[in-house]
């Protein structure tokens, strides 16, 4: 039985050995997400989700990407939380006005576009969407991809390039 299968059966050891395989991916894209200090508990978040949600993952799908959505999502949270507070930790009297320092921007335009490429991701091929998110979501090289998908550098290659091509259409 693969990990994916122990995992959607809800086998504990199937979650430790996620966290092992998985686990140094997953900080690493949530660091490029979240402040440094908020790393530790997004990747926690992470795991707690896909133990707790671990029943509705299809096996047949790739676990990484699955993963790496969650991930996403928390990261997204958490930005956003941190937002929040920062607003509320400063209320203005005397209707002082904001310095742009403190000002915090507007996500809505970039969770749009999130939005847009998870849907552009969606339409692709299932080979090519998953080149491209363990490249750009997993930070892998072309070369690390091959060797984990056990292909040529040449197919993650064209894989890659006609994947972004299909979404530069899709967008």
């Amino acid at each position: 039985m693969t990990l994916q299968q122990r995992l959607a059966q809800g086998d504990e050891a199937a979650l430790a050995e996620c966290y092992t395989a998985l686990g140094p991916l997953v900080r690493r894209h949530v660091a490029r997400l979240v402040p440094g200090h908020a790393v530790d508990d997004v990747v926690q978040l992470v795991f707690l989700e896909v133990w707790r949600s671990c029943r509705r993952y299809d096996p047949e799908r790739g676990l990484e990407p699955w993963v790496l959505a969650i991930a996403r999502k928390r990261a997204i949270d958490q930005v956003r939380a941190e937002a929040r507070h920062s607003r509320r930790a400063a209320p203005l009297s005397d209707g002082a006005a904001v310095p742009d320092a403190a000002r915090v921007p507007d996500a809505a335009p970039a969770v749009d576009i999130a939005c847009d490429v998870r849907t552009a991701l969606a339409g692709l091929p299932g080979p090519q969407r998953q080149a491209i998110v363990l490249a750009h979501f997993g930070q892998l090289t072309q070369r690390e991809i091959a060797d984990r998908l056990a292909i040529p550098l040449g197919t993650v290659k064209a894989r890659t390039t006609r994947g972004l091509r299909r979404m530069k259409e899709l967008l």
